[in-house]
């Protein structure tokens, strides 16, 4: 039991360590709300598309000497405005567009970032520095993660319908238009302080992965968001032991559980497309249009 227990405390005696696992938790936990809502509405790509575009804004704040956070904010904002503007006024798809604007904008922060060479290393944007979080770095994390986290809690239900029927949502007198941009602009905020916990690539996995999850498990919201946030919580505490104990990346450790856990979801879940009652539930519903089909024809 001792054993056990040291094996447990011995990675949160070290600050950087315990720093790491609490901005994890916190990050974690914030994207896989979203991520609810994200998948539902069919945003998966945004979320991509954003966490790209902020690479420019890193590279020009360490260029002009700001707070990397300022930079990636405001290029994450002006990337989800742009991709708004040109869904509204011209005729192309929404990939169609999402794939312009990111493309574009990470092209621009690699040219820049060639053109004038500048302190930042590359794998922390793209991979994450998880471990070397400061005491600011901790703060800026825990503010805007209870910020972004307490926006999507209280608008939870507004949310929710705008999820599964905006036509509704709008017909009830809800902002439809204001509540677009308020999950966009949180969005970006989510993806900025995610940035040192996984790095841009990986960043959008934690975004899909823990909504499909527990869309798997359970059909609603009330449901969805723990088992989402659960979900989270647990793949972050497994990334951080294993980069302390199998000297493994954080960010990778911890989207290859999420991955494990909607594959446990996929195959065993109520609503997973391998799970025996989905399957029940599938055959039943295919004897029934059987059914019809024949006393129509007859």
């Amino acid at each position: 039991m001792t054993d056990i227990l040291t094996w447990f405390l011995e990675p949160i005696s070290h600050g950087f360590m315990s720093r790491a696992l609490v901005a994890t938790l916190i990050s974690a936990s914030v994207c896989a709300l979203l991520s609810c809502w994200l998948v539902q509405i069919g945003w998966s790509l945004m979320g991509d598309a954003v966490s790209h575009a902020v690479f420019p804004g890193v590279v020009f704040a360490h260029l002009i000497g700001v707070p990397f956070a300022l930079g990636a904010f405001i290029f994450g904002a002006g990337a989800v405005g742009l991709i708004g503007a040109l869904q509204s006024r011209t005729t192309l798809k929404s990939d169609t567009t999402i794939g312009v604007v990111f493309t574009s904008l990470f092209a621009l922060g690699i040219a820049v970032n060639s053109v004038f060479p500048s302190q930042v290393d590359l794998n922390h944007i793209l991979f994450g520095n998880i471990l070397g979080v400061g005491v600011n770095d901790l703060l800026l994390v825990a503010v805007v993660g209870v910020l972004c986290g307490g926006i999507l809690l209280l608008k939870r239900r507004d949310l929710t319908l705008f999820a599964f029927d905006p036509v509704q949502a709008h017909t009830l007198g809800i902002p439809v238009r204001r509540l677009r941009f308020l999950l966009l602009l949180v969005l970006a905020l989510v993806v900025v302080i995610t940035l040192q916990t996984v790095g841009i690539i990986l960043v959008v996995a934690m975004l899909i992965i823990p909504g499909a999850t527990a869309l798997l498990v359970s059909g609603r919201m009330a449901r969805i968001l723990p088992i989402a946030v659960l979900s989270a919580l647990v793949s972050s505490t497994v990334g951080v032991y294993a980069a302390y104990y199998l000297n493994a990346s954080v960010g990778g450790v911890v989207v290859l559980t999420q991955a494990a856990l909607f594959m446990l979801a996929l195959l065993v879940g109520p609503r997973g497309g391998l799970s025996p009652t989905h399957l029940r539930s599938r055959r039943a519903a295919h004897t029934s249009r059987l059914g019809a089909a024949q006393t129509m024809d007859a």
